[in-house]
């Protein structure tokens, strides 16, 4: 990143309150960073969890397979998802607050008595699929303010921060050359015109003597 500057006192002092600015601002982005990234760990674990929970209801849903031609699936029925946001390490995340399921009426006395179990188990992959699905999305959230949060850091840490302190530094060099030219030539300055005095006095001593 260039960064544009003038050698003059005035873009220094602007150069020097960004980059305070930045050095400042830098720890909090990282304990953000840090943050985030233990809040994706903690979502990645959650959702490995609930995709095991999924595979093991599924297991047992095809452990029954004979069966299930004799069931009637939209029995069990999702009816609402109650929602809920959230702020996660400065981010706003979903929250899964309630999953309400509706079993439709059916013979009770009639129908087969593993019927409740298919009902129960239809009603179980139902919230398990809902709640990974949730805690996925939630992990996409976290996992994209985690690499804009890191751009940032590295932007701050390795580029910005540096470059300004760099620019600083040419403008400082710049300002002393000048200090330093300029009290050069007055010295050059003095030393002629004290010259320039002494021979004049040593042509009024010469003109007095005649």
């Amino acid at each position: 990143m260039a960064i544009k500057f003038q050698y003059n006192k005035t873009s220094k002092q602007q150069l020097e309150k960004q980059l305070k600015m930045r050095v400042r601002t830098l720890p909090i982005i990282k304990n953000k960073e840090t943050a985030l990234r233990l809040e994706v760990k903690k979502s990645k674990g959650e959702a490995e969890e609930l995709q095991r929970k999924l595979d093991s209801q599924i297991a047992g849903y095809e452990s029954m397979y004979a069966l299930w031609g004799e069931f009637d699936p939209s029995l069990v029925e999702l009816k609402d998802v109650e929602l809920n946001v959230k702020k996660v390490a400065g981010v706003r995340v979903p929250v899964l607050e309630n999953i309400k399921l509706e079993v439709k009426p059916f013979g009770v006395f009639s129908a087969p008595k593993w019927y409740f179990d298919g009902i129960n188990l239809l009603q179980g992959l139902a919230k398990t699929a809902v709640e990974r699905e949730f805690v996925v999305a939630k992990l996409h959230l976290l996992e994209h303010a985690r690499r804009k949060t890191t751009q940032k850091v590295n932007l701050f840490e390795k580029v910005q921060i540096p470059g300004y302190e760099e620019a600083i530094r040419k403008i400082k060099r710049f300002m002393e050359d000048e200090e330093n030219l300029s009290k050069s030539s007055q010295k050059i300055l003095k030393a002629i015109k004290e010259k320039r005095e002494e021979e004049e006095k040593l042509n009024e001593g010469k003109e007095a003597a005649v």
